[in-house]
Formats: structure tokens, sequence, C-alpha cells
């Protein structure tokens, strides 16, 4: 069990900057490969980006690749995502979530255990 709590979102206007951060409750955090999600109204939950155990392998959709980073710090249970040269289509819920297995499927939400409850990003243009 791991609890998330996202904070970070906000207003900000297309080409601005946000940092999103969750934070992890208990004492296993490294244990968990975590990723950040996102969905729009009636859209599909969307993968944004994953990282590992040790913070060594990243993943970025397509849609992010240049502009997101996803990073964490072990030591303070929290994982973040730099959002650079944001765009009216990076609006959302984005949500943090934690993947415990080594099972595949980085980019689906299924493979994620445990999900935060949201932080909104509104970018306008």
């Amino acid at each position: 069990q791991v609890q998330l709590v996202e904070s970070g979102g906000g207003l900000v206007q297309a080409g601005g900057s946000l940092r999103l951060s969750c934070a992890a409750s208990g004492r296993t955090f490294s244990n968990y490969n975590m990723g950040w999600f996102r969905q729009a109204p009636g859209k599909e939950r969307e993968f944004v980006a994953r990282i590992s155990r040790s913070g060594g392998s990243t993943y970025y959709a397509d849609s992010v690749k240049g502009r997101f980073t996803i990073s964490r710090d072990n030591a303070k249970n929290t994982v973040y995502l730099q959002m650079n040269n944001l765009k009216p289509e990076d609006t959302a819920v984005y949500y943090c979530a934690a993947d415990r297995s080594n099972r595949g499927g980085y980019g689906t939400p299924q493979t994620y255990d445990y999900w935060g409850q949201g932080t909104q990003v509104t970018v306008s243009s």
C-alpha cells in the first residue's frame, strides 16, 4: 500500500512551465516504478511519463517528449514532472501512479497499483 498526493497544478499561458510533485507515503517508495498520466474531459486516460525505481530509466509519450521531464528523489519520497513549453492540448487532470511489479505495459493505466487524486493543469492560448 502506498498513498500518493499530487500538487503543483494551476493555470498557465501557452509556452509557460509548471512543475508537478507527487508525495508518497510509507518507507518503501524506492520499490515502485512511478508514472504520470493525464486525462482531459471526454478523453481516455493517457500515458505521459514513467521512471524506474532508481531513476535510471525514463519513458515519455511522443506528445510530451522534449518538453516534459520526469524525475524522482527517493530520499524525499517524491516524484516530479517538469513541464515546459506548455500547450493548450496539455490541459488535463494529471495523475501520479505507482507500479510495484516488473511486468510490462508501463504506458497502460491498468499496470499501476496506486493512484493519486489528480491535479488540474490548464493551459490557455
